[in-house]
């Protein structure tokens, strides 16, 4: 049965206290209570650094076997190289997410580009090339000029997923290009008929059979928290 997988970009913020984490809570127990409430996290600190296989093990302790970890891929990949010349560094990059493959849990892995690299297909093509097909994967585009038809038919050939990023001055078009779904919400504040669009959105890709990964904003207040714990329970609760 297609899931919804509802989450925030990150967790070690004492800040969400006392309305996401209580007052007391130990920030070594975060990860753990956070996974109560959520059943993903995007990790944004694969962007600037490899994992070390002793953080992946604690990761998957404190959580459970349904839970599930987006990595943002590394900047290596996107930023400077820029997606060229890259395959041994996703190699290397892959192999240290690899345990949470193994174990189920890895989610998407998200490939951001930079807002400054304008559409080309053919450097994206000779890219997703070079991706494993078991890994799951999404792309998000940062210049409006990958927004085209060519784009999505290349993210199709290669079954990855479109990430759909919405922020106060720009949102990508919401297309579907592979097996699951991905949202980025990052806007600071959404009204009640915006949440109420996402939990129809999503449900439909859940009623055509298909996973959908949502992840709201990270700040100073637990307020994408908040709406991610609402949004997957009104999901769940229109699936009954």
């Amino acid at each position: 049965m297609a899931q919804l997988f509802a989450g925030t970009s990150g967790w070690a913020y004492p800040t969400w206290k006392p309305d996401f984490y209580p007052e007391k809570l130990a920030q070594k127990k975060f990860l753990s209570h956070y996974t109560t409430k959520l059943n993903t996290v995007e990790v944004n600190f694969t962007f600037r650094q490899l994992v070390k296989e002793t953080t992946i093990q604690n990761w998957m302790a404190d959580s459970p076997a349904h839970f599930r970890f987006g990595v943002k891929a590394h900047q290596m990949i996107t930023h400077i190289r820029r997606l060229k010349g890259t395959e041994e560094f996703l190699r290397r990059f892959l192999a240290t997410v690899e345990p949470l493959a193994a174990s189920g849990k890895l989610g998407p892995v998200l490939f951001q580009l930079p807002p400054n690299l304008k559409a080309d297909p053919a450097l994206l093509k000779d890219f997703l090339a070079t991706l494993p097909r078991t890994v799951p994967a999404a792309f998000e585009f940062r210049h409006e000029s990958w927004f085209e038809d060519s784009t999505w038919e290349l993210l199709r050939s290669a079954n990855v997923a479109l990430c759909v990023a919405e922020t106060e001055t720009r949102t990508t078009p919401d297309v579907l290009t592979g097996s699951f779904a991905y949202y980025r919400y990052r806007k600071p504040t959404y009204t009640g008929e915006e949440r109420r669009a996402m939990v129809d959105r999503i449900g439909q890709h859940l009623a055509e059979g298909r996973n959908a990964f949502a992840y709201f904003k990270h700040e100073e207040t637990p307020q994408g928290a908040l709406y991610a714990v609402e949004v997957l329970r009104d999901v769940n609760g229109a699936g009954t």
